[in-house]
């Protein structure tokens, strides 16, 4: 498929996954715009199940332009209710700008992944870093939503990989993940100054927060599959309890 039809698939399944969830039957959720990319395009968070729920799960979809397979797993989730005990919030595209151009950075080239406070450090290139931690608005946003849901886990899913990344601190929760969607767990080789989830991770110790790399090619199956491992995960952390006194004996 040429570069431009891809485009326009994905930002179909966003515009999909942003406006059709007000008409699923059987599914409430509150959409809350979170911010404005650099373009003005809206950056939003779907959230469902109960406001006071004792589980707190965050899924983004995508933060790079060129990584579109997550906005699918984020489409599919919006859809569905969330899991028993669980409030869930998903933001299908951290990244629209880059959607729109095809482009890993945002309009102004600065790689996300990179624009978060811990570790930062200035770098150019593809994985060109900003003028400074969280100087545009797309990382502003996801670090304001971080730090006001202080979520119990939060996925970032990204492409090309084919793993999930082995976090900093207990890897209980990434090593689970990996199990429920038949990905290898593996340390990807950093040190990725600037990352969301190892500023996750520093602010708030415990492995809460990792990366899924979707391999390249992904297939609906996987994309199912994707999809049932974070509300299988949920349920599973939902039904053992939320707090510091848990035990995570995957």
């Amino acid at each position: 498929m040429a570069p431009g039809g891809k485009r326009a698939m994905v930002l179909a399944a966003l515009a999909v996954a942003l406006g059709a969830v007000c008409a699923t039957p059987g599914v409430a959720a509150d959409r809350e715009l979170i911010g404005r990319s650099v373009e003005d395009r809206p950056l939003v968070a779907v959230s469902s199940g109960p406001a006071q729920a004792p589980l707190r799960v965050l899924v983004f979809g995508a933060v790079h332009g060129d990584e579109a397979a997550g906005v699918r797993i984020a489409r599919r989730l919006i859809a569905a209710p969330a899991p028993a005990g669980t409030r869930l919030t998903v933001v299908p595209s951290l990244n629209p700008d880059g959607f729109a151009a095809g482009t890993r950075g945002n309009a102004r080239g600065v790689d996300l992944n990179r624009n978060f406070p811990f570790g930062w450090r200035p770098l150019g290139g593809g994985e060109y870093s900003g003028t400074g931690p969280l100087s545009e608005p797309e990382s502003r946003a996801a670090h304001g939503l971080v730090e006001r849901l202080r979520p119990d886990l939060t996925i970032w899913f990204h492409q090309p990989f084919g793993l999930v990344d082995r976090p900093d601190g207990d890897p209980a929760l990434a090593r689970r993940f990996a199990q429920l969607i038949g990905l290898p767990l593996a340390r990807l080789r950093g040190p990725y100054p600037g990352s969301a989830s190892r500023w996750q991770n520093h602010a708030w110790p415990g492995g809460g927060a990792f990366v899924v790399e979707l391999p390249a090619h992904v297939s609906a199956t996987l994309v199912r599959r994707g999809t049932n491992a974070v509300r299988e995960l949920a349920a599973e952390l939902a039904g053992l309890g939320v707090g510091p006194g848990v035990s995570l004996a995957f």
